[in-house]
């Protein structure tokens, strides 16, 4: 019964912005922290960004590091990450999750590709 739907990616050119989304449903969503990860064909899928519970406290991947916020509205149990100045190495399909991840919570992901 639990569902994490992201949307949102898209194809832009390095330097352009998108905003992701990931609509929960299914969980206590405003007591978990959430997580935003990405994944490259045969690599690791890698945590980039984790937001707490009430939001105030947030993190990042160094890679990411200024260039993306995390941020969430638990009234609408939606988790969001805003992507600046995007680079070709943001290539990825990007997913969200609680933390600790179930493996059982992964969805589809999203498509983000970054053309140079």
């Amino acid at each position: 019964q639990v569902q994490l739907v992201e949307s949102g990616g898209g194809l832009v050119q390095a330097g352009e912005s998108l905003r992701l989304s990931c609509a929960a449903s299914g969980i206590t969503f405003s007591i978990n922290t959430m997580g935003w990860y990405r994944q490259v064909p045969g690599k690791q899928r890698d945590l980039v960004a984790r937001i707490s519970s009430g939001g105030s406290v947030t993190d990042y991947a160094d890679s990411v590091k200024g260039r993306f916020t995390i941020s969430r509205d638990n009234a609408k149990n939606t988790v969001y990450l805003q992507m600046n100045s995007l680079k070709p190495e943001d290539t990825a399909v990007y997913y969200c999750n609680t933390i600790p991840t179930w493996r059982a919570y992964w969805g589809k992901g999203t498509h983000v590709t970054v053309s140079s």
